[in-house]
Order: structure tokens, then sequence, then C-alpha cells
């Protein structure tokens, strides 16, 4: 029978899932590379058995498990979900935690015993609706032995040209200005400044870049009014929090368009205080990532809707296509 390790304790699943992390980038830190960057490859879109996306901190976590350990596939679930198809999961194998958010309604504004939830959705008068963590471990699909190799079926790649990539960014309406000596968003007159096509080593490190900034900019007042945006230049630990959702949006925005998002040396200067954060606080991991998702869900529908919000001006025209160094 599979190793399934069973799931740790509710009030260990936040140091479980963190520790995974910080192990993955402390592996990397060498050549800058975090468990979130990645080739494009369907592996880093990964979804459960049924063909349902998995989305925030279980994004990450399944990249970390699949770079770590070569996976091909994309798909993952739990033994039972595996039994359920025909499928076997190989003796020995170890598992990957992911968390599952449960809702709890109480209509005295109670929450109910043993929650870990810290999130109020509810409406007054009908009550609080918090969410609490639970863990499960599932199994990617090289680690199954499956009678019907049709019993599950892979996201196709996706085929995203540079040009389509930019226009896609373009359309999330937040103003972007080609020419400038470095990349950075401004939320004072809401706008993304960017370094002309040739300064960068590789289109994909300009489309990567643009969504990072992007990502910024959907942190907005108007839009989703992140507060490390908000208190970006009063402490440097909020800063370096508020970058590391938009390298996880960038990421995900570039695993979404089935494009490569690759290291970035000059990210280096935060991976310090991004290993303190996390190994400070076990739960910071998982904001970031829910923040990066909700980022991520922003753009696309922006882009989406062709037309940005009310903040959006346009955006100048997308630079001329250049080689990839």
């Amino acid at each position: 029978m599979a190793s399934s390790h069973r799931a740790p304790a509710r009030s260990d699943i936040y140091a479980t899932v963190t520790a995974q992390l910080v192990a993955a980038i402390e592996a990397g830190a060498g050549e800058w590379r975090m468990p979130w960057h990645h080739t494009g490859a369907p592996t880093m879109r990964p979804a459960n058995v049924m063909g349902r996306r998995y989305a925030g901190i279980n994004r990450l976590v399944l990249w970390a498990t699949a770079e770590a350990h070569g996976y091909t596939s994309g798909t993952f679930g739990t033994y039972q979900q595996w039994k359920g198809i025909g499928g076997q999961v190989r003796k020995g194998e170890s598992g990957a935690h992911v968390v599952l958010w449960k809702r709890i309604e109480s209509r005295n504004g109670d929450v109910h015993a043993g929650s870990d939830a810290d999130t109020d959705t509810g409406d007054e008068g009908r009550g609080r609706a918090r969410c609490f963590a639970r863990s499960f471990v599932v199994f990617n699909r090289d680690q199954v032995d499956l009678e019907d190799a049709g019993a599950v079926r892979e996201a196709p790649p996706v085929d995203t040209s540079i040009a389509e990539a930019l226009a896609f960014l373009s359309r999330a309406g937040i103003p972007i200005e080609y020419g400038l000596h470095d990349a950075h968003y401004r939320a004072d007159i809401d706008k993304v400044f960017m370094p002309e096509r040739t300064a960068f080593d590789s289109d994909l490190d300009l489309v990567s870049t643009l969504a990072h900034e992007i990502a910024h900019g959907s942190g907005h007042a108007a839009r989703l009014a992140r507060e490390t945006l908000r208190d970006y230049h009063k402490e440097r630990s909020i800063r370096a929090r508020e970058e590391l959702v938009a390298e996880i949006c960038s990421a995900m925005i570039m695993a979404d368009l089935g494009l490569a998002c690759t290291p970035r040396p000059d990210h280096a200067a935060y991976l310090a205080s991004w290993l303190s954060i996390l190994r400070h606080d076990v739960r910071a991991i998982f904001t970031a990532a829910a923040q990066a998702q909700a980022a991520a869900d922003w753009i696309h529908a922006a882009a989406s809707a062709g037309q940005g919000d009310e903040l959006g001006g346009g955006h100048d025209d997308v630079p001329p296509l250049a080689i990839a160094a």
C-alpha cells in the first residue's frame, strides 16, 4: 500500500506546507530559482482527477512537488480518488499535502469549535461565515498504475505567442509606458513603466516582468485594495511581502499562458526577507498565494473584458517583436 502520510493536524498544516516551500526556496537559492519558476509545461497547471484546477497555495505546493520529483503529469488525486477510477497508487509512494478550505457559518456569530478560520465573509443578519483548513494527501498520475489510461485526460498544452501574451496583459487596462530605464508600477498615477524590449535578455523575461508589474497594479485601492501595495514604502518587510505576491502572480499568469517563468537575479535582494517572513510567520505564504491568485484572477477577468476598469486609461502600443536573446 502507498505511504499516505497521515494529514497533519490543522494546527500543523501551515507549518508543514511552509517548511516544504522554505526547503524548496533554499534548494534553489544559489541560482535564484524559486518554487514558482517553471517551464510552462502542463505540470504547472495542476488539476485533480476530475479536471478541477488547483489554485492558491495548492498550486505552489504542487509546482514544488512536480519540480522535485520530475513529474510529467499535471494530474493529482487522493488515494481514494485514484481508486475510484480504477487506479492504484504504487507501494511506497509518498504524496503531497494540499489544503481544502471549509466554510462554516453560525447565526450567532460564533465559529464552530476547532475551526482554524480567520476570514469573515458572511453578511450581518446571516451570521458570520469563516473558513478553516483541512489537509489531504494527493498523488501524481506518475505514481499510479491505471487500468484505463483514458480515465484521466491531461490538460492540453497551451501555445501562446509572445505577441499574444503582451496583448493579453495590455488588455487588463492598466496604462503601460515603454522606454524607462527600469520596470516599476506607480500607484499614485496608476501606471506601469517598462524598459524598451531590447533591454531584456529574452522576450519571456519581458512578458514575466510586465505580468509582475501588472500584478502590482491589481492591488490599487480601486481594484483589490491590497494593503501591502498601499504601505509599500513604509517598511522593507511590507515591501518584500508585496513583491512576493507580484512574483507568484507573475508565475501563475505565465503558467496559464503556457510560457516559462525563469529566475530574475534582481529579485535576489528579497530572498533573505522572504525566508525571514516565512520562517517567522507560517501563514505568510498562504496569504501571499491567496493574494497572488486573486491578482491573477483579476488580470484574467480584466483582460477578458478587454477594457480594464474605471482606472484603466488604455496603454501604449505593444513594442515590436524582437528576437529572444
